[in-house]
């Protein structure tokens, strides 16, 4: 894997989270600048999607992005804002969990 494409994903995923959590906190709020705020972070975050669609294809791009906000954005929700998850959930996050395993490691693929 193109250790470019990693950092990419990396910091889409940060600004993924940061606007999801902005949503959340939005919802719990009502503040109209925490929306705005949100929506930026979304803006930016589908931006840098580009790139890594350029690096890495849209098939990996958009799946890798994905599962990876599947993940993180479900650790924000159990452990900030206390949310629970019921076992079948959990088995789909790890589902997901093995899916980016499997997709980050390419046989022979070419993009």
């Amino acid at each position: 894997m193109n250790p470019a494409f990693l950092l990419w994903l990396a910091g889409a995923m940060a600004v993924f989270l940061a606007a999801a959590t902005a949503s959340r906190a939005y919802i719990a709020t009502s503040n109209m600048l925490l929306l705005l705020f949100s929506l930026t972070l979304y803006c930016v975050g589908n931006l840098m999607m580009v790139k890594l669609m350029r690096e890495g294809g849209l098939g990996l791009a958009i799946s890798a992005s994905a599962i990876a906000q599947l993940l993180l954005i479900n650790v924000i929700a159990v452990f900030i804002f206390g949310e629970k998850l019921s076992s079948t959930q959990l088995a789909g996050v790890g589902l997901g969990v093995a899916a980016m395993v499997l997709m980050l490691f390419p046989m022979g693929a070419k993009s």
